[in-house]
C-alpha cells in the first residue's frame, strides 16, 4: 500500500509541476497573458507541497526519483496537450527513467 500511495503522490506532483510549467509556457511563449502565468506559478507551488507528502523523508531521494516521473509525464503531457508524438526513443528513454525511479524509491534497503 505504501508503494501505491507513493506512486499516486508522484502522479499528482507531476500533474501540478508539468501543468504549472505548461501554463507559464502558454502565458509567455504563446502570449496568453498573466492569468495563465499566475495559474502556473500557483500550480508549481502546489507541486512543491505535494512532494513533501511522500512517505520517504529523504529530500534528495524523492526529487531524484521524481525526475523519472517528470520525464515520462512531460512526454505524456506534450502528447495530450500539444499533439506531440513521442518516437520510440522518447518512449524507451521514458521507460528507462521510470525504471530508475523505481530502483531509487522502491529497492529493498537495509537502512
Amino acid at each position: 500500500m505504501l508503494i501505491a500511495r507513493s506512486a499516486a503522490l508522484f502522479a499528482v506532483a507531476a500533474l501540478f509541476e508539468i501543468g504549472g510549467a505548461w501554463l507559464v509556457w502558454q502565458g509567455v511563449r504563446e502570449h496568453r497573458g498573466w492569468v495563465w502565468i499566475g495559474a502556473g506559478v500557483l500550480a508549481l507551488g502546489v507541486y512543491g507541497f505535494v512532494a513533501t507528502l511522500q512517505p520517504d523523508a529523504d529530500f534528495g531521494r524523492i526529487l531524484a526519483a521524481y525526475g523519472g516521473v517528470f520525464v515520462a509525464g512531460s512526454l505524456a503531457w506534450g502528447a495530450v496537450a500539444d499533439g506531440y508524438r513521442p518516437d520510440r526513443w522518447d518512449v524507451v528513454g521514458a521507460l528507462v527513467c521510470l525504471a530508475g525511479m523505481a530502483v531509487i524509491m522502491y529497492a529493498p534497503r537495509g537502512d
